[in-house]
């Protein structure tokens, strides 16, 4: 039976998999031809395979860790070096990967253009500079922490602690680099299994295959091999089908309506809304789904820590009372001691700087600045001023000489990197701290001076955000030897600030920490007794002497020793890594001073160089020993140079940072004494903040090595990193505080963040302060293990808070470095921060790509990586991007900036080559799907108030029709017909039309009597070459113009009924002329009028390549009509016959025919005409498409009806004079104008630049009192408000524009005609201004309408849609229930007129169709009317406005149409707000439209840049549709501007982009599926 199951599990889950190809299948093709591929692709992991036959199976105990080097051996193995030679290898990281073995492309590639991911080189944002070559000086560090061998020591030196590790036999180093059997011998695991690559909607497309820690593991080993692959299968399955039912059924929630709003609609007080609070307060209680904490989540359980003490600070008596003095004592006493030597660029020695030149040219410098820069009676530098100092990492000389000649004028120096030009990463930054700092002087040396960028004029460039600054040059010739009598002041060390650091913070801000005198003094002391400094040492310095470790040791403890310095510039460094290893050998260094970095790239070369011994080093400083990974570094090099000399005890890791200075170092060790203590932690317990051993998954273990003891004279305590600085407990991982003398004192010109750093008190568990002793944040975690050694596992700015548990940055860095990083990754440069994205923090990696990576091995070590981090982490990535090499922002050492990283992503400027989204991994915060309720609809709904919210139904209604116009002018002409007829004969020659063309002039007029005898030779021709029967259609193909006017009504009198159709585009034949047949052969025309030059087109060769040309009707050109006079054949019409056919493809892409007829027609004319109040002597000018809807009734219907003068203005016309509609305007002084939102845009494009042109022209528009925009759509506010801003100086009024509103059903349900006062126009009384709400969103998506004010978060202002037509009635109705709706909610309009149209003209007879859109009725309320469907959501609300008769005017508001809703997560979402939040995410989006592709939501936007900014819309979009919306984009298409399908309306045609889609004919620049 089992076996059975299992086929029917499997046949179960085949049918899910396959029947939604295109949601599971992302591999980039998403057309026909690629099915079968994607079929056997998803069918793979489901067919078993026994072990034997499928030799892609490989156990994991098939992956054997290498075994640990000798630390005997002499020289390392030599699988050893091939190991750092050929690929980064990491024993975590494989086997976590192991759990994920599946197929090559195990996530969807993303489609692109050829030309999108052809590399060329970026320069752009990497300036040539001496120091910039590559190498990130951080993520070189991470890369050797993976790939280190681990020295083998005496496995019998065992610790008591449980948790802290003495014995490093077989033990990792790291975390991704512990092997499963490093710490022991691996227990069997079953094979591994591929993942099923099926997925429901909204979860991540391959899960974490790790069991939480708290979990028990099982134990699968004794079972037969088979059966826990079935087991596991079935309950595949069943997992499956259980997600699947929750996504398609969803999760109940109550809704409820505001009790505030009922109450309120219930009086007849006007309604007030929300009053505008001061600050919005933060919904996000209401929106977030929050996690329910974990009852297994680890808590810290130990004591409060007690602060822990240092060593006293020796007192000396022969310690100097100031640095100065120091360098006084020795240059008189050891003129001739070496101080500093300095290398070229091949590792040679330059110059050597002695103590008396060091002492004798600080001398001449002081006096200089105190004496010689200005004028004899002015002094531009008194002590205590700011001065930058400017020098390049290759010339340490000058700056000692800068820094102590500044020390000795007592004026403050300020170190800051050499600028190279204005897109240096971060330059505006330092421009903030020169400004804060108040510094006007800089000192540098010539050469330096000579490379500055300077302008076309000589003078150094001003730098973006720089104060103006005086450029002095300090090289020994500028310099003026002081008289004799002139000694620099030297008093003892106070608290005044002796030099000033500075310090980028992780936001990329640049501050300056200053540091007192004493506290410089104090700090080298306690360095000299902490590394036991003795007189004349020779010192190796491979860091930045500006700051920090380099300057601290290598500039002021040295000194202060009499130590010779070595300098190794950075330079030196990338042309040959073992310099410095050479220069210990050649001075037999005592000290050396370096980075992982350089301890890495040293091992890599040592091969080069047999000789070198480093047997003298007593002390190997390791700067950056504080971050977890060094130990792999430490660990590899001792390996490696053991056998050159180097002892293991030597090895000092220190922890530091700018404010707190030294927190810790490793005191140099006795020979022979035991190694100090590792510590392996649980990664999981970190992520929470508590200490723990890592006994479980050995994968995600971080070991860690110690920083030493505190400082000397220092006192350390470990507080809560966010919140009160409350003590934390003995196993809880916190922030290092320090109090002592030897630290910074505050952030120089910025109170404020000094108190929050620098004035810390601690506070116990009471939150009662432990003491008044202030201390200083060191902005690193850690905790304090036995014996007092402090260890630390990450720092502040590298904490990454994602779903309240921390993770670091440079663990991220370094899993994703040991991921085979070698084809992909160029130099190991590597970025991760993280982005604030609906409301939680989401991890980002930008990694720079190699050049010749092919495109597969990006994707794929992209898609290894997120398996990685997920297996290693337990956290998801939320974008993944791979940038061009040398790309990324640059600081002044090589290292990748990552603030501005992390600002370019922001700002959509990173242009990266390959990104993949993952936020449906990573986005576990949205709200539940809503569950909508089913509602028993009947007459008690009412009273329960189910379905109507507040007294008051949504209904509205305009004035009443009958009864205004004199009865016996209605019966003179009651048809159009017959009103032509009646001005031919009562005033011939009035001039209805005016057709004008591009250039302004008239080139058609229609008199009455001159229209009526055109249509009668018209009608004459249709009943003689046509043989046309009443009733029978004839297509009209006409440009627009006067043709096509008597064309209709010569169809009219002949009895037919004419169809109107937009003639085909002669230059795109193919793409317009099927639409033309179509509906030829739907309306079954009898026969087509239409113009001489249409007629060739329709028979030409061209046509006959898209549709049959032999099977037109019969085609009649109107342009050669018999002179002679027609005999009279008019037929006249009764009430229900079809006046004419209205065909238009909706937004869904539908091409549909309502049937209007002559009492529609009048009906709609006469509404029109007692709304507008038009008459024989009114003018209006119409620029818009004849062919449809409104639009058609305007240029054709309208003035043969009401006699008004219409000037006909073709749309086109203005593609190449966008000013012709204006200019008519205020020439032929027009006061009523209508126009359609393509028109407006075009007058925007077009003359947005030239309206200062307009008024040297003379155009003047403050004679147009109403201005109306013909649409079938919510109006479009934001382009309205653009027009009427521009065109404002050409004096168009702001109250001008308005709107009108007509769908399928009712061509004409609203319509607003202004009446702006005017010089010439007086003021009328047609209604009140169109009124705008602003309307909370999240309401809407629950179809609730909830006003809010302007400004407040999520609104939408929606504009009044114009005033409700004479004779026209609407109600707001549920569109499930039919039922009335209260004021407060969204539902569909329905809509109840005279001029409704009679029903939809389907060659089928589909009457069902016709009956529910045209003739339907309330399931209860009023059971008697007869509506019809608009297939519009909108809403009703009654306003404090009065209109023409006195009463309060009701104001329709149309949101969308119903059809092109999108539901998503049980909500109703329209697409005109996303896309109108995607088009403000990045100025390189033109135009953007989105639809659902099985449940996913996809958004394709229109690039209107380069090319390389296409991936960079990618991460935007998504987060502005996540923020805004709360909805996850499943696929972003990126496309050329003009793709997106727009309707002659301009309106969007989703559908048919849907379509193309999927039908792939879009050819799209870049095509995304996010995870």
């Amino acid at each position: 039976m089992f076996p059975n199951l299992v086929l029917f599990c499997f046949s179960l889950l085949c049918r899910v998999c396959i029947s939604p190809i295109p949601l599971f299948s992302f591999a980039g093709d998403i057309t026909q031809k690629g099915y079968e591929k994607k079929r056997t692709k998803l069918l793979a992991p489901y067919i078993i395979h026994t072990p034997g036959n499928d030799p892609s199976h490989v156990s994991t105990n098939d992956v054997q860790p290498p075994a640990p080097s000798s630390s005997s051996s002499h020289a390392p193995p030599p699988s050893s070096s091939s190991r750092y030679r050929e690929h980064i290898h990491s024993e975590a990281v494989q086997a976590a990967l192991a759990k994920h073995k599946e197929e090559k492309m195990a996530l969807p590639m993303p489609t692109k253009r050829r030309s999108t991911y052809v590399q060329s080189p970026i320069n752009t944002r990497t300036p040539p500079d001496s120091s910039s070559g590559s190498e990130d000086e951080t993520s070189v560090r991470r890369q050797s922490s993976l790939v280190a061998p681990i020295p083998q020591v005496n496995p019998n030196l065992q610790s008591p602690d449980s948790w802290i590790n003495r014995s490093v036999q077989g033990s990792s180093t790291s975390s991704s680099a512990s092997s499963t059997l490093s710490h022991g011998e691996a227990k069997p695991q079953p094979q591994s299994q591929p993942q099923p690559q099926y997925k429901p909607q909204y979860q991540p497309l391959y899960q974490p295959h790790h069991q939480p820690q708290h979990q028990p593991q099982p134990q699968p080993q004794h079972q037969p091999h088979e059966q826990p692959q079935t087991a596991w299968f079935v309950l595949t399955v069943f997992v499956w089908s259980l997600l699947l039912f929750i996504l398609l059924v969803g999760v109940p929630v109550n809704s409820r309506v505001s009790t505030k709003i009922q109450q309120l609609l219930n009086t007849l007080k006007r309604p007030k809304r929300p009053p505008l609070s001061e600050f919005f307060t933060d919904d996000s209680e209401e929106i977030v789904e929050v996690p329910q904490p974990d009852p297994n989540t680890p808590k810290p359980e130990g004591r409060q820590i007690m602060p822990v003490k240092g060593e006293p600070l020796g007192v000396v008596s022969n310690w100097p009372p100031a640095l100065q003095a120091a360098l006084a004592r020795w240059g008189a006493t050891q003129g001739k001691s070496p101080a500093l030597t300095a290398l070229d660029i091949t590792g040679k020695p330059l110059y050597t700087l002695t103590y008396g030149k060091l002492w004798s040219r600080s001398v001449k410098l002081a006096y200089t600045l105190l004496n010689k820069l200005g004028t004899k009676n002015e002094q531009i530098l008194k002590p205590g001023d700011r001065v930058a100092l400017v020098y390049p990492n290759s010339d340490p000389g000058m700056f000692w000489v800068a820094f102590y000649g500044c020390l000795l004028a007592e004026v403050i120096p300020v170190p800051i990197e050499v600028p190279l030009s204005r897109k240096d990463a971060g330059i505006s930054q330092v421009g903030f701290l020169l400004g804060s700092c108040g510094v006007g002087l800089a000192l540098t040396s010539e050469i330096c001076l000579k490379g500055l960028p300077k302008t076309p004029t000589g003078e150094i460039l001003q730098f973006k955000g720089w104060p103006r600054l005086k450029w002095v040059v300090t090289d020994s010739k500028y310099l003026t030897k002081p008289s004799k009598d002139w000694q620099p002041h030297v008093p003892t060390a106070n608290t005044d600030p002796a030099y000033i650091e500075y310090k980028a913070s992780k936001e990329g801000t640049v501050v300056g920490v200053a540091v007192s005198k004493v506290a410089m003094l104090t700090h080298c002391q306690a360095l000299t007794q902490a590394c036991n400094y003795c007189e004349g040492e020779t010192l190796v310095n491979v860091l930045d002497f500006k700051k920090d470790m380099g300057l601290w040791h290598g500039v002021l403890t040295a000194v202060m020793n009499r130590i010779h310095t070595i300098s190794v510039p950075y330079a030196v460094m990338k042309a040959c890594p073992l310099s410095w290893v050479q220069r210990v050998h050649i001075h037999k260094a005592r000290v050396a001073l370096v980075k992982c970095r350089d301890l890495h790239w040293a091992m890599m070369a040592h091969r080069d160089q047999r000789d070198t011994s480093l047997g003298s080093l007593r002390m190997l400083i390791v700067a950056d020993g504080a971050n977890p990974w060094s130990v792999s570094s430490c660990d590899a090099f001792l390996n490696v140079f053991q056998s050159h000399g180097l002892k293991p005890e030597v090895i000092c890791p220190c922890a530091t940072s700018p404010e707190a200075m030294t927190v810790a170092i490793r005191r140099p060790g006795v020979p022979g004494a035991p190694l100090p203590a590792r510590a392996i932690l649980s990664m999981g317990g970190l992520s929470h903040g508590v200490i723990r051993v890592n006994t479980e998954d050995k994968n995600s273990a971080l070991t860690v090595q110690d920083v030493g003891h505190v400082m000397p004279g220092a006192l350390m305590c470990i507080v809560r990193p966010d919140g009160p600085p409350q003590l934390c407990k003995t196993d809880e991982i916190g922030e290092i505080i320090i109090n002592s003398r030897a630290g910074g004192t505050m952030y120089y010109g910025l109170p404020g963040l000094t108190k929050n750093t620098f004035e810390v008190i601690p506070v116990n568990a009471n939150g009662v302060p432990i003491g008044e002793i202030p201390f200083v944040r060191s902005g690193l975690l850690g905790f304090v293990g036995p014996g007092s050694l402090i260890f630390v596992v990450g720092k502040i700015e590298g904490l990454l808070m994602v779903s309240g548990r921390r993770h670091n940055a440079d663990d991220l860095v370094a899993t994703a470095l040991a991921v085979e990083p070698v084809k992909t990754v160029y130099r190991g440069r590597i970025a991760v921060f993280s982005v604030t994205v609906f409301y939680d923090e989401r991890v980002v990696i930008v990694a720079e790509q190699r050049p010749d990576a092919s495109e597969e091995d990006s994707f794929q070590w992209m898609s290894r990586v997120l398996q990685a981090i997920d297996s290693i982490h337990q956290v998801g990535l939320y974008c993944l991007a791979l940038v061009p090499a040398n790309t990324l922002p640059k600081t002044p050492l090589g290292g990748i900036h990552i603030s501005d990283t992390k600002q370019f992503f922001l700002d959509g400027n990173l242009h990266p080559c390959n990104i993949l989204m993952c936020p449906h991994t990573c986005v576990t915060n949205l709200p539940k799907p809503r569950q909508k309720q089913p509602v028993g609809v009947g007459p008690a709904s009412v009273m329960v108030g189910n379905l109507v919210a507040g007294k008051r139904i949504a209904q509205a209604a305009g004035r009443d029709l009958g009864m205004i116009e004199d009865q016996d002018l209605v019966r003179k002409h009651q048809y159009l017909t017959e009103a032509l007829h009646w001005r031919a004969q009562t005033d011939p020659d009035h001039v209805l039309y005016v057709l004008l063309n591009a250039k302004g002039v008239t080139v058609g007029t229609a008199t009455c009597v001159q229209l009526h005898k055109r249509a009668e030779k018209i009608a004459a021709a249709l009943t003689e070459k046509g043989s046309i029967n009443t009733g029978e259609n004839v297509v009209l193909l006409y440009p627009p113009g006067i043709d096509l006017i008597a064309s209709f009504y010569g169809c009219l009198y002949a009895g037919c009924v004419p169809v109107n159709v937009r003639p085909p585009h002669p230059q795109n034949l193919a793409a317009t002329l099927p639409t033309v047949r179509m509906i030829i052969d739907v309306s079954k025309a009898a026969c087509i009028l239409t113009t001489q030059n249409l007629m060739r087109t329709l028979r030409s060769k061209e046509a006959a390549a898209s549709v049959n040309i032999k099977t037109w009707p019969t085609i009649i050109d109107t342009d050669d009509l018999p002179r002679r006079r027609p005999p009279q054949i008019y037929k006249p019409p009764t009430a229900e016959m079809i006046a004419y056919l209205d065909f238009s493809v909706s937004t869904t892409g539908m091409l549909t025919g309502v049937k209007i007829s002559h009492a529609a027609v009048s009906a709609l004319c006469r509404s029109i005409k007692l709304q507008c109040e038009l008459y024989s002597s009114r003018q209006i000018a119409i620029c818009l498409d004849p062919y449809c809807g409104l639009g058609f009734v305007l240029w054709c219907l309208a003035s043969v009806y009401s006699g008004h003068q219409s000037i006909l203005i073709p749309p086109f016309e203005l593609e190449t004079c966008p000013s012709l509609w204006l200019s008519t305007l205020s020439q032929y002084r027009i006061r009523d104008t209508f126009c359609s939102y393509s028109v407006m845009e075009l007058c925007i494009k077009g003359l947005g630049t030239q309206t200062e042109l307009l008024k040297a022209r003379g155009v003047n528009l403050s004679c147009v009192r109403s201005c109306v925009v013909i649409a079938e759509e919510r109006p479009r506010l934001a382009l309205t408000h653009s027009f009427s801003k521009l065109f404002k100086d050409v004096g168009l009024s702001s109250r001008a524009v308005s709107t009108a509103f007509g769908s399928r059903v009712n061509l004409a349900i609203c319509l607003q005609v202004l009446y702006v006062p005017a010089p010439c126009v007086s003021q009328g009384t047609t209604g009140p201004d169109p009124c705008t709400v602003y309307v909370d969103m999240k309401s809407l998506r629950h179809d609730r309408v909830r006003l809010v004010e302007r400004g407040a978060p999520q609104s939408l202002p929606l504009m009044e849609s114009g005033k409700i037509l004479p004779g026209v009635r609407v109600i707001i109705v549920n569109p499930e229930t039919r039922g009335p709706l209260g004021d407060s909610h969204l539902g569909e309009i329905w809509v109840n007129s005279p001029h409704n149209a009679s029903g939809y003209y389907t060659i089928y007879g589909e009457e069902s169709l016709q009956a529910d859109h045209f003739n339907t009725k309330l399931s209860f309320g009023d059971p008697h009317t007869l509506w019809a469907r608009t297939g519009y959501l909108g809403f009703v609300k009654r306003t404090e406005l009065l209109d023409a008769s006195g009463d309060r005017h009701d104001a329709l508001f149309v949101v969308g149409s119903l059809d092109e809703t999108l539901e998503l997560r049980g909500l109703r979402y329209h697409p005109n707000d996303i896309e109108t939040s995607v088009s403000r995410a990045h100025r390189s989006i033109a135009e953007s439209a989105v639809f659902t592709w099985t449940n996913l939501l996809v958004v394709v936007s229109e690039l209107c840049g380069s090319e390389q900014d296409a991936l960079d819309l990618v991460p935007l979009i998504t987060n502005v549709v996540l923020e805004e919306h709360h909805l996850i984009v499943g696929v972003v298409v990126i496309v050329d501007p003009g793709v997106i399908p727009i309707n002659s309306r301009g309106e969007k045609q989703r559908m048919h982009l849907r379509d193309s889609f999927l039908a792939d004919q879009l050819d799209p620049i870049y095509v995304a599926y996010n995870m």
